[in-house]
């Protein structure tokens, strides 16, 4: 359970721990606004606008895997399916307008496409680790232009800033891909705690700091050989249990808010220098990872590999895949084994609406069980909370208060369920 304190000491403690990733550069102002501790409760009056994917419906709506959904300023949805390899676009009445991409080795054709990202304007930017290249497509859905990786490939989930050519980046990792050069001793993994805004205007991205955030020691990089007179590697350390995520999303004129801590802190960063200007703040501690939790823990990590040693058939871009080893003794030694931060974190996930609202989905009752869900204001408003299992968390925001929900049907398909959110929370 999630302990109160009080609002004078929270300020004074979190101030302290917060200040190595949450300075502001020289002569700037820092605001921390600490928000109310009890609840204000709201209700999920959600109106349903459509819903698209069906199992026996026309061919646009089978859809394999839905990786990303988004919409542009039209309110138009368009979704990505990964297993497929496309993008369907639907209006905002849910009609089919068009779909495109494909599998395949040529321009605008997908080899092995992680993430979707939608503009404003309509363009669309798929970032596919196959072509180690950036997919482009124009409003009408034909491809406009492919901007190169570089020799480092990662893709992260994306965020759309509103307008010009650039994305921002979170720490959420979907692919990896390193092109050595000759003559080079040492490979060298990217930094997996970043926020990065990247630029698309020219013919290989250029990416830079959008935000500085705290990082564990796990990212701290350390080199091993690999012996035989093979490159070296630069690598991170082993995670430990209840490590704090990084949690990011892209507010009006380019802001991000974002949160890296075990305590309840969303922090905003400006669009010019990524420095942290402001700090929202709600009075809980944290709750200490003891004994009991740590036991707890490898306990239902080990209930996991004995649920995924019963196996599950899937489909596949190739056919049906049938998975489920039970996990190896190397792979319980690893739980066994494992280390723990010191405390569960409070925040959960973090996303941001189309008019800057700030959805925060705080842990539950268990550390590893989702709670309530916050909605503050970036100028540091609370608006309200949804009781535990009220809604989930919306997949993608639009326009006109339009949120779009990933889920499944009674037969188990994946569908995307188009709401209209009230003005308030989005």
């Amino acid at each position: 359970m999630l302990a109160r304190v009080k609002p004078t000491r929270i300020a004074v403690t979190l101030l302290a721990a917060l200040a190595a990733s949450a300075t502001p550069g020289e002569g700037l102002a820092q605001e921390v606004i600490e928000l109310p501790t009890e609840d204000r409760w709201l209700e999920p009056d959600f109106e349903e606008v459509y819903r698209v994917g069906a199992a026996l419906g026309e061919a646009w709506q089978e859809f394999g895997t839905v990786g990303r959904v988004g919409f542009d300023e039209a309110g138009n949805l368009h979704v990505f399916d990964r297993l497929a390899a496309r993008v369907v676009v639907v209006n905002p009445e849910g009609e089919f307008v068009r779909e495109f991409g494909r599998r395949g080795e040529g321009p605008g054709e997908f080899q092995s496409a992680l993430d979707m990202v939608v503009m404003r304007d309509g363009r669309v930017v798929v970032a596919d680790m196959g072509h180690r290249a950036y997919h482009i497509f124009a409003p009408t859905g034909d491809l406009e232009r492919m901007v190169r990786m570089g020799r480092v490939a990662m893709v992260r989930q994306m965020d759309a800033e509103a307008g010009g050519e650039s994305l921002i980046r979170g720490a959420r990792v979907l692919g990896f891909a390193y092109q050595a050069v000759p003559g080079e001793t040492t490979m060298a993994f990217p930094d997996p705690r970043t926020i990065e805004r990247i630029f698309l205007s020219e013919g290989e991205a250029a990416v830079e700091t959008a935000a500085e955030v705290w990082g564990p020691a796990w990212t701290r990089p350390t080199e091993r050989p690999l012996g035989r007179g093979r490159q070296r590697i630069v690598s991170r350390g082993p995670r430990r249990g209840f490590e704090p995520e990084l949690f990011a999303g892209v507010l009006p004129g380019g802001r991000i808010a974002f949160s890296d801590s075990s305590a309840y802190a969303v922090k905003i960063a400006e669009r010019d220098g990524g420095w942290v200007s402001t700090i929202l703040i709600r009075p809980f501690s944290p709750e200490p990872v003891t004994e009991r939790v740590m036991r707890a823990e490898k306990d239902r990590r080990l209930r996991n590999i004995e649920d995924r040693s019963e196996g599950s058939v899937s489909r596949s871009a190739g056919g049906l895949v049938v998975s489920g080893t039970g996990g190896g003794a190397r792979e319980r030694e690893q739980i066994e084994t494992l280390e723990f931060a010191e405390e569960v974190p409070l925040v959960r996930d973090l996303r941001t609406s189309w008019n800057g609202r700030i959805w925060v989905l705080r842990r539950g009752d268990e550390p590893v069980s989702d709670g309530p869900i916050d909605i503050l204001a970036a100028d540091g408003r609370y608006v309200g909370s949804y009781r535990t299992g009220a809604t989930p968390l919306p997949d993608a925001f639009g326009p006109e208060g339009l949120a779009a929900f990933i889920d499944r049907d009674e037969l188990d398909v994946q569908t995307v369920v188009v709401k209209r959110l009230p003005p308030d929370v989005n």
